[in-house]
């Protein structure tokens, strides 16, 4: 597998996938799994897989195609380069190697992260050389250019996982570079799996795939350590607090939940209001809620890691995700293992599989508004999906999602081999 975060260093829900997913494949017994990261930090949990860093791979002049080379450094005589690849490390200046031939990299999103990109699909050439695999999997699109890098040097088949397309990130205003990135993996992919029916018919219509050779596989949630469970909440008795928990973008849907906050504090001042996390519309957000007259009610904690994302959710009433394009979202099922009411949008993939929750549209406010406002008003609505939501959320498990994967493995190694 290629993934480029792993807990317990995350900036989003493609980690926590990543992890969810490879545990729950883990009681396959038969199963091994050897997950490559940009660079590990030395404290992931590797008891039920092996973590190869990019950042600790040597990379020889052997382990580099010539046509990358001539692209690169396109004065390098090519009688110059079969001279030397079987006998020095790559040049350090070109790709910035360190003293041991390993190629650096942040191990987070740089600026420079299309030369990451780049530089990480070289290593999986080399990686590709050096494990014994049956099969490629590649999460998210940040390393589908390592996938077919190693299916070329191996022969092995590719199957893709897209968590997240550039058509959700954007709000339609596609990056060109992006989508030539995910539909070059997609084009290249033996099959590709979807975290939702909803990015499943993105791939097929806006990335012209086969849909045969398209799947849907569900994220699911991993059971709550104990230490989580043991959270006391930390609230107000005669308060209520409703949570929005996300990065602060568009796709999120930041501005509605505001708007939303502002209709519900006309008909009552019990509420208060938190908008944890951060990204870009973060300054925006908190003019927004300045314009509205209800700072006093609302609340800005910024970003939230690990247990501290459990303490939020523990000392929440409601919880809100007003994604405008959400290929799945963990964080409700998240919010509904702490037993908390929650709130969801229509073009969310979650909802495609949750029931005990109530659905809006992100755009519509005045709905959004009256669920907030009838969960923290009428007990019985609150305790119907405090305690629905949490049976049907810990029935979701990754287990199943693994069984799923694994017969898309079975079945695409069948017809490679054919």
């Amino acid at each position: 597998m290629f993934g480029w975060e792993f807990p317990p260093h995350i900036l989003g829900g493609l980690g926590t996938a990543s992890y969810g997913l490879t545990k729950g494949m883990s009681q396959q017994k038969d199963l091994d799994i050897t997950f490559c990261i940009p660079k590990p930090w030395g404290d992931e949990d590797q008891s039920f897989l092996k973590i190869i860093g990019m950042n600790s791979t040597p990379v020889v002049w052997r382990d580099v195609d010539w046509d990358y080379v001539k692209q690169r450094i396109p004065y390098m005589d090519p009688q110059l380069y079969y001279n030397l690849r079987d006998h020095i490390y790559a040049d350090f200046n070109y790709i910035g190697t360190n003293d041991l031939g390993c190629i650096e990299f942040s191990g987070r999103y740089p600026d420079n992260l299309y030369e990451e990109i780049n530089n990480y699909s070289i290593v999986a050439g080399v990686v590709a050389r050096q494990q014994e695999f049956d099969i490629i999997h590649s999460h998210d699109w940040l390393t589908y250019p390592a996938g077919i890098h190693a299916k070329q040097v191996s022969g092995k088949p590719l199957v893709i996982h897209v968590h997240a397309t550039d058509f959700d990130r954007s709000r339609g205003n596609v990056n060109p570079t992006v989508y030539a990135i995910e539909k070059n993996g997609m084009d290249n992919a033996d099959h590709i799996m979807c975290v939702s029916e909803l990015t499943r018919q993105t791939v097929i219509n806006k990335y012209y795939q086969d849909p045969r050779k398209v799947s849907t596989v569900h994220n699911a949630v991993t059971p709550l350590p104990q230490e989580i469970l043991d959270i006391v909440p930390q609230k107000k008795p005669n308060e209520k607090v409703v949570t929005f928990l996300g990065r602060l973008t568009m796709q999120k849907g930041p501005e509605y939940f505001v708007e939303a906050a502002s209709m519900v504090l006309k008909r009552t001042n019990n509420i208060r209001f938190c908008m944890a996390g951060n990204g870009d519309m973060m300054d925006k957000m908190i003019r927004l809620v300045a314009e509205r007259g209800i700072s006093d009610r609302f609340h800005f904690p910024g970003f939230m890691k690990g247990k501290q994302v459990y303490e939020v959710l523990k000392a929440s009433d409601v919880y809100v995700m007003p994604s405008v394009s959400e290929p799945f979202g963990i964080s409700p099922l998240e919010a509904m293992q702490c037993s908390v009411p929650t709130i969801i949008s229509k073009q969310s993939g979650c909802a495609e599989i949750l029931e005990k929750c109530i659905k809006v549209d992100y755009w519509d406010i005045h709905a959004l508004a009256d669920a907030m406002y009838a969960i923290c008003n009428y007990p019985a609505l609150y305790e119907y999906l405090r305690d629905e939501g949490k049976k049907e959320v810990d029935a979701i498990k990754w287990e199943d999602a693994g069984l799923k994967v694994r017969r898309i493995y079975d079945e695409v190694i069948r017809i490679y081999n054919k």
